[in-house]
């Protein structure tokens, strides 16, 4: 196992996303979301990339704007049926949402990550 300091960002929320509970507690979309935006302030705080581009990045994917922040976006993505209480989600949509937020944040990294492997070996 790699060193925290050594390990890509891809890597981590790959970490993040196959223990979930290990990182936020109580597995849920809502903590998970919580905890993606703490990541997101502290890495631009401390000279980081973090989470910039991810909301613009959900909505080109979806292919529709709409007014919601990126976690709307993840469940509008996750669950296009739609969801009946944002904050009470049955376990399935739970399940699903959470799936679809890491695999997403799995390729948003990856095309950063070959966008900046272009940039530096241009």
């Amino acid at each position: 196992m790699k060193p925290l300091s050594e390990v890509t960002e891809r890597e981590y929320f790959v970490s993040v996303g196959q223990r979930p509970g290990m990182f936020v507690g109580k597995t849920s979309f809502h903590m998970l979301t919580a905890f993606l935006t703490g990541y997101d302030q502290h890495a631009l705080r401390h000279g980081g990339p973090g989470l910039t581009g991810w909301h613009d990045w959900l909505v080109a994917r979806r292919g529709r704007d709409c007014n919601h922040a990126w976690p709307g976006q993840i469940l509008h993505i996750a669950l296009p049926n739609g969801w009946d209480d944002l904050w009470n989600l049955p376990p399935e949509d739970e399940q699903q949402a959470i799936k679809v937020l890491f695999e997403l944040l799995d390729e948003f990294a990856a095309e950063r990550e070959a966008a900046q492997d272009s940039q530096t070996s241009g």
